[in-house]
């Protein structure tokens, strides 16, 4: 009687153990199955999150355009800010014939911006070009330049002249020592006679970087 007994209580015993056992094996499994399905996920979104990424900014990219004359660095510089904040590609204005040291001299009266200024004749500057490469697959135009005697510097005009700016969002800017953007922005306008034309922004020369960056990240484009 003691015999089945004490049989009886192995039994049940050897019974709990592999009870517990299973549940353990299950649970292990249960965990590791988690972990890799949470990893997973995060691959996932983190691969989404790269492509919409890679995606924004090629659209900001192929958006937006940068058209800049910039005589002595200074419009460059916001220029190149500009393009790299916004995602943008640069297009820079090179008069055929290259503005020198002495020519951009305006306390000369016979500098060339002098003579210039005094005899608008002469202000229809040749550029080396006035095409741009896929110029309908841009929405937004951002158009800089230096203010010579309160407007925009005239190598300016003849892009303006030579492209066709309906459908787009022209935002003009230019650095200055002292001179505000003035009308400067509403006469290159009335001179292309297409386009949105914004509210433009002047910048002081050699502005810091972050006001720029500021200015541009304001606009929401």
């Amino acid at each position: 009687m003691k015999t089945k007994k004490l049989l009886s209580m192995i039994l049940v015993g050897a019974a709990a153990v592999s009870l517990l056992a299973g549940c353990g094996s299950d649970t292990g499994n249960s965990q590791a199955d988690t972990a890799q399905n949470d990893t997973q996920e995060d691959a996932a979104q983190d691969e989404a999150q790269t492509g919409a990424g890679d995606a924004a900014g090629t659209a900001a990219s192929g958006n937006v355009l940068v058209v800049y004359y910039s005589a002595t660095g200074n419009t460059e510089e916001a220029a190149n800010t500009i393009a790299a904040t916004a995602g943008g590609d640069l297009f820079e204005l090179e008069p055929a014939q290259p503005y020198t040291d002495a020519d951009l001299d305006w306390t000369d009266d016979d500098s060339r911006v002098s003579q210039e200024y005094a005899d608008e004749t002469l202000r229809d500057v040749e550029l080396v070009s006035t095409t741009v490469d896929n110029w309908d697959s841009y929405d937004t135009v951002f158009i800089g330049y230096p203010i010579w005697w309160g407007i925009a510097a005239w190598p300016v005009d003849s892009f303006v002249e030579n492209n066709d700016f309906t459908g787009k969002t022209v935002i003009p800017f230019c650095t200055s020592s002292s001179s505000g953007i003035g009308e400067s922005g509403e006469l290159l306008a009335d001179l292309a006679g297409t386009g949105d034309w914004q509210e433009g922004m002047r910048f002081r020369s050699g502005a810091d970087e972050a006001d720029v960056q500021d200015w541009v990240n304001g606009l929401g484009l």
